[in-house]
């Protein structure tokens, strides 16, 4: 249904019925493979914004779609919900404030004009479509925020890690992950002031598991261990640390493009070795597949089964 709405509003603007299908479809399943070289940049506004609202639609979990048509709006703007959101608004504020109040030119894509004379409508526009295809992992772009300043980029790299609601199709680590790691982790710092305190990690009111607590962990651990053997591998092309460390995470967490001139907005993969492809073809697999399927296909004891 959503897919089939954001199809129809994209047909009031000035897409075609071709590329409207296709965006649609990109948008939906956060796949964001673009038809022009400049992406969604020689769009109207009006389709940058619906593309925009739609790539957030699609980042927050479905079951707070079915809450919704039930009746239980409470339930369905669950604790998960409401900090992807409080994220997302606070980004997209900090972001624009900061493109304004350094007068940084927007660089859209595909187009010559470098100039900060832009309206700060302008300015939240782009902003926005920035922070909703990096979190929504869609990969979409107007503008090159590889140059914005090193405030907006840092903001942007840290979506890049959180990613989408659990039950969505966006990527990331999932924002219902690190907020048990978040919850884990004042949890133990109150157990070492309280030890005989009794107290579990609770979301919405509900227990969380001992199981699933254990669960986030281990798939912290492999998450970073391998984001540290891809940066080592990747490294071996010699290229600058941005350009490295950007494009695993761009990579492991189905982002699409990272910073710096190489994998930015603007640039692209084909320049890596064979070597470095192969690690970011697992990383795309491993960060779609949430890590683990793709570690198990490496064991041994999977193949003895």
């Amino acid at each position: 249904a959503l897919t089939v709405a954001e199809f129809v509003f994209l047909l009031f603007g000035d897409m075609t019925l071709f590329e409207a299908v296709n965006t649609a479809f990109a948008t939906a399943g956060t796949g964001g493979f673009g038809f022009r070289a400049d992406s969604m940049a020689s769009f109207s506004e009006y389709t940058q914004i619906v593309i925009t609202v739609f790539m957030l639609l699609f980042s927050i979990n479905f079951t707070s779609y079915y809450l919704i048509l039930c009746g239980k709006f409470k339930e369905a703007f669950n604790l998960e919900v409401r900090i992807f959101l409080y994220v997302v608004g606070g980004a997209i504020a900090f972001i624009s404030l900061n493109l304004c109040l350094t007068n940084t030119p927007l660089y859209i894509l595909g187009s010559n004009d470098i100039s900060s004379d832009y309206s700060v409508g302008q300015a939240i526009l782009h902003a926005a479509f920035s922070v909703a295809t990096v979190v929504s992992t869609t990969g979409f772009a107007t503008a090159d925020f590889a140059l914005w300043p090193a405030f907006s980029q840092i903001i942007l790299v840290l979506l890049m890690f959180m990613g989408a609601c659990a039950g969505s199709t966006g990527g990331g680590m999932k924002v219902s992950r690190i907020t048990i790691l978040y919850k884990g982790a004042t949890h133990e710092m109150k157990k070492m002031l309280r030890p005989k305190q009794v107290k579990r990690i609770t979301m919405d009111g509900r227990v969380v598991d001992d199981e699933v607590v254990r669960g986030v962990h281990a798939y912290f651990t492999a998450y970073i261990v391998i984001f540290l053997v891809s940066m080592l591998l990747i490294a071996l092309d010699c290229n600058d640390l941005v350009t490295n460390f950007t494009s695993v995470v761009a990579t492991l967490n189905n982002i699409g493009p990272g910073l710096g001139n190489v994998v930015g907005p603007s640039g692209g993969f084909g320049g890596f070795s064979i070597l470095s492809k192969f690690v970011y073809i697992f990383n795309m697999l491993a960060g779609r597949l949430e890590v683990f399927p793709m570690l198990l296909l490496f064991s041994p004891s999977t193949w003895k089964k």
